[in-house]
């Protein structure tokens, strides 16, 4: 009997990373509330009960609620920076006991990762071994997702299932599903951007139906005051990766911002070790960086609109993907279960033009992101210039964009000079 080694290798993976799913997301998640999870419910109680919701960025008054509710650690809880309409989430689930509602969400989520592996294997023709490991292999984003109660992995099953719908020709439908937690989670509307570009109005028209519902419901039911607020105040901070209740120079964001704050910026308590003293220099660095990143992103995508014999979307979405969590102001590990559709999108194009190496390559830094221990960088925070080596998963993204950005230019170039070349 021959044995089917690669099968049984997939089969091995999958189920010691469900294995491991287990014991650090789901386990904890249905025996305990995490830090999370609280600011979501309590919000939603707030609103259920009537509260007075334009008060619901008054950290020191949501944590009075926090209390009077029973729900979590006060002192670690705060609405912000969540918009609004985050508040309206786990309404269903705002009357339950804390634990009770955080299992119901686990479920939940749950389902949702199962439907991102059935939609990952009909998108991309792989087997459903291959699916379910190259989700598992998120690692730390999709146990600390299920861990803290986030609806990450919603949000990115809703992506997958946008474009899944955009595939098989429902570009209204597929709008909708990428527009649908625009509101709440930023990282959708990149693609919804992109296919504005590209004048598929139909999909941008379904993106902005679904997203113009949400903030209707959240202005009708929240009021406008809360949202004013959060225009004028919440919006801008947390561009500027300035969080409240956070220390700004945290390298737990593992941003662009935080890491030039952590370099240039010298604070006597939080920051007394800066590389240079240089405070005026953090801003530019972080512009001058994330503006050539942002540039050459766009030099590429332009490039890869423009080459007939390449289908552009699957690459383009996988770049944009990638483009949004290496320039946001401030990610968490959670936040990259949303890099299950970008990344996927980008080895299976590698694939089907045979750049096995770069198609292992960002399967290995991808991997990598999901587990590297985080605790041993750590210790380089706030060591001058050694504090670059507590930015591990920010580089290892730079990284997966470079190689990306690379192989695009590289092969449409060899593309145009194929094609340019005399025939006999």
């Amino acid at each position: 009997m021959t044995v089917n080694w690669k099968a049984l290798a997939a089969t091995l993976l999958s189920v010691g990373l469900a294995s491991l799913l287990w014991v650090r997301g789901i386990a904890p998640a249905v025996s305990r509330v995490g830090t999370d999870f609280p600011g979501y419910l309590t919000a939603a109680r707030i609103v259920a009960d009537g509260g007075p919701a334009a008060r619901l960025y008054d950290d020191a008054w949501f944590q009075d609620q926090m209390r009077h509710y029973g729900i979590g650690d006060p002192k670690q809880g705060k609405f912000a920076p969540f918009p609004p309409p985050t508040a309206l989430l786990l309404i269903p689930l705002c009357r339950l006991e804390p634990l009770n509602a955080l299992r119901v969400m686990t479920s939940v989520s749950l389902l949702c990762l199962i439907c991102s592996v059935i939609l990952l294997r009909r998108i991309l023709n792989w087997s459903l071994l291959a699916a379910t490991a190259f989700v598992l292999l998120s690692g730390y984003a999709v146990s600390n997702t299920l861990r803290f109660g986030q609806p990450y992995i919603l949000v990115s099953a809703s992506c997958l299932l946008g474009y899944f719908e955009y595939r098989r020709g429902r570009p209204l439908l597929a709008g909708l599903c990428f527009g649908l937690f625009v509101p709440i989670k930023y990282f959708p509307v990149a693609f919804l951007v992109y296919f504005a570009f590209r004048r598929e109005w139909k999909v941008v028209l379904g993106g902005a139906a679904a997203s113009a519902a949400v903030v209707l419901a959240s202005v009708a039911v929240l009021g406008w005051p809360v949202h004013q607020q959060f225009l004028a105040s919440v919006l801008g901070n947390h561009l500027l990766a300035n969080l409240s209740m956070q220390d700004p120079f945290t390298a737990s964001f593992q941003s662009f911002d935080t890491l030039f704050r952590r370099l240039f910026v010298f604070d006597p308590a939080a920051n007394p070790h800066p590389w240079l003293a240089l405070p005026w220099l953090q801003g530019i660095a972080v512009l001058s960086t994330k503006g050539a990143i942002l540039a050459v992103a766009i030099i590429t995508l332009v490039k890869l609109a423009r080459d007939a014999a390449c289908d552009c979307v699957p690459p383009s979405i996988g770049l944009l993907g990638v483009l949004v969590l290496l320039l946001a102001p401030a990610t968490a590990t959670y936040h990259f279960v949303l890099l299950w559709l970008p990344v996927a999108l980008l080895i299976a194009h590698f694939l089907r033009e045979n750049a096995f190496a770069t198609a292992w390559a960002v399967l290995g830094m991808y991997a990598l992101i999901g587990f590297l221990p985080y605790g041993h960088t750590a210790v380089f925070e706030g060591r001058g210039a050694l504090t670059v080596l507590a930015y591990p998963r920010l580089w290892l993204l730079l990284l997966i964009f470079s190689v990306s950005v690379s192989f695009f230019l590289n092969h449409s170039r060899q593309a145009r000079t194929a094609a340019a070349a005399p025939t006999c």
